[in-house]
């Protein structure tokens, strides 16, 4: 095997580990959980309020 031929098929291998990510990605049995890990940092301010609103006793 040549360097041509074994960069080719590392070219295909790669390309095959792209699509397989992006199938994954946008497959719909990953939608939950991506829309659960966006609205984390949402949680935490809530979380972050209810906490202060706590220690200073007013309310927003």
């Amino acid at each position: 095997m040549d360097a041509g031929t074994i960069h080719a098929i590392w070219t295909v291998i790669l390309f095959l580990s792209m699509v397989g990510i992006i199938f994954w990605a946008y497959s719909k049995k990953q939608k939950t959980r991506f829309e659960e890990a966006a609205n984390l940092i949402f949680a935490d301010e809530e979380e972050n309020s209810t906490s202060s609103q706590l220690k200073t006793g007013v309310e927003k």
